[in-house]
């Protein structure tokens, strides 16, 4: 076996660069890295790092122009892929390297049936329609898709993000790939959901000994999944070894930035004590919420008589897979969705019927920050514009004189700065854009502000800095917060108490030391169990 021809995939020396109005981007700088048949690499690192670019050099999918590839070898089996012809490219993809891709809404064509969008891949490689339709059923039936023969002819958006990413991957693997890019494959998906993506790469990974390439941000990931780790940080790799010894003992004052930002990994300081009060700040008794399904279940149950209250100064995590009710439990709370039972008072004053006074209250007193930023913030709003927005509608609160300083100070406050006001969302990065939503909330000094998924797309480390700042603001304001959130260690990490949600119910709750160290019910177990961080230690 000639050099060329040692491993599997090998890029060697890899250099592409952008070139955009703001002139040339270099996005990696002489990349090597390889993957060997039965062999899992991951690529860690954070957005921007030029992480997945490598990988799409692999494939053939980077843009050329605006795109450059200026130096070095991208090798699969020795032959050099940079230099083969259109033709050989599209031979190899799909039947010797696959990818998955971290999108699963814009990867699979809307229009089309699930099952007729796998069936494709065998259909474009010569075999008739029903032989390609059968082989389609026995690969999302491997996948574990739920009743994979009734739901083949249903569209994409008719499944759930876990349920889609299982037909990609099915898709990918149709041609017995010998390399499985995986690029981001579990971003935003519950706990338990992602444990059972991985699980079944690893179960697939085994049965066919493929090479697997996971490109992630998340540690948890690396850490249960790979054998070798390469960190890229600005287009360059920093640090390469196996995971136990990078972990273990990481060289690169990156990667250590990296693992001691991860939730968690630094003994899960015990969480503050809320400031005692005679009355709950908000109280919830019995709150329902039920919605029109289908003539065999008429009424499907979002919200199941949820109990719970808020003590001032506290931080109240909430945790569960998607449709576990979060979302609808914070919509009802804000007015946005009609409760259909129950009670929910604010300081004695009832937040679902409330009186046009009350209403005005509780609109200043209550503020949400949500997952995506850039589709919560007005594009064609300038910084200043959507800060002091708040003050436009409640005119009271500040004078306009005053506007221009305040939105300063609360910029300056989120880790901003001054002369940020005047920039638009589109020219900040995702964490930055999520302090501008956080200074929007603090405009009308509110006692309480809900996060809905507020840093779940966020990068670990731009997640650390946005919760050491909501833990500065809660010290500085006396605010407390409802926090919606899949991920386990960054609730561990900042509430004081926790509820577990399932199917519209409470099933249990209490305070977060409590429950990690003694989780009582099944489901708080195998929330736990299927986390990357705290599967190893909790008790069955």
């Amino acid at each position: 076996m000639t050099e060329n021809q040692e491993h599997l995939v090998e890029v060697r020396n890899l250099s592409v660069e952008f070139h955009t109005q703001d002139g040339t981007i270099p996005a990696v700088r002489n990349v090597s890295w390889h993957v060997d048949r039965g062999e899992t690499l991951a690529i860690l690192g954070e957005s921007g790092s030029g992480k997945s670019v490598s990988s799409s050099a692999l494939m053939g999918l980077i843009d050329i122009p605006p795109g450059r590839i200026t130096s070095g070898q991208v090798l699969y089996r020795g032959e050099d892929l940079l230099k083969v012809s259109y033709e050989r490219q599209r031979e190899l993809n799909g039947s010797k390297i696959a990818m998955i891709f971290q999108d699963t809404l814009a990867a699979l064509n809307p229009v089309y049936p699930v099952g007729w969008q796998v069936a494709e891949t065998f259909r474009a490689h010569g075999k008739d329609r029903k032989e390609s339709n059968a082989r389609a059923l026995e690969l999302l039936v491997r996948v574990e898709l739920p009743n994979a023969r009734a739901r083949f002819n249903d569209y994409p958006h008719q499944f759930s993000g876990g349920q889609r990413q299982r037909i990609m991957i099915a898709m990918a693997i149709a041609l017995d790939p010998e390399l499985l890019i995986a690029d981001e494959p579990t971003t935003a998906l519950d706990v338990s959901v992602q444990a059972r993506i991985l699980r079944l790469l690893k179960d697939l990974q085994r049965e066919r000994g493929m090479g697997l390439l996971i490109i992630t941000h998340d540690l948890g990931i690396v850490e249960g999944l790979a054998d070798r780790v390469a960190v890229m940080n600005g287009g360059e790799i920093v640090e390469t070894g196996t995971v136990k010894e990078v972990f273990a003992a990481p060289g690169h004052a990156y990667t250590r930035n990296l693992l001691n930002a991860v939730p968690g990994r630094q003994g899960f300081p015990a969480a503050s004590s809320p400031g005692e009060s005679p009355k709950p700040l908000i109280a919830v008794s019995e709150l329902s919420k039920g919605y029109p399904s289908s003539a065999k279940s008429p009424i499907l149950m979002a919200l199941d008589k949820v109990s719970f209250t808020l003590a001032r100064g506290e931080t109240l995590g909430v945790v569960g897979e998607s449709g576990s009710g979060k979302s609808t439990l914070a919509r009802t709370l804000l007015g946005l969705e009609e409760a259909s039972s129950g009670t929910a008072s604010y300081r004695d004053r009832d937040m679902l019927n409330p009186t046009a006074d009350d209403r005005t209250i509780l609109q200043r007193q209550i503020q949400m920050v949500f997952q995506d930023p850039t589709a919560s913030l007005n594009p064609r709003m300038s910084v200043a514009e959507i800060v002091s927005e708040p003050w436009a509608i409640h005119r009271d609160v500040l004078p306009k004189k005053e506007w221009s300083n305040r939105v300063g100070d609360l910029l300056e406050q989120v880790g901003l700065s001054r002369d940020h006001a005047q920039r638009y969302p589109h020219q900040f990065s995702g964490g930055q854009r999520q302090r501008v939503a956080i200074a929007r909330a603090l405009a009308l000094k509110p006692d309480v502000i809900i996060c809905d998924e507020a840093v779940s797309s966020l990068d670990v480390s731009v997640q650390a800095q946005v919760i050491a700042l909501l833990r500065s603001l809660k010290d500085d304001y006396g605010l407390s917060y409802i926090f919606i959130a899949h991920d386990l260690p960054v609730v561990r990490s900042f509430a004081d108490r926790i509820l577990v949600m399932k199917k519209g119910q409470i099933v249990e709750q209490g305070r977060t030391e409590d429950l990690f160290n003694h989780p009582q019910h099944p489901y708080t177990r195998e929330l736990l169990q299927s986390d990357p961080v705290f599967g190893g230690h909790v008790a069955a």
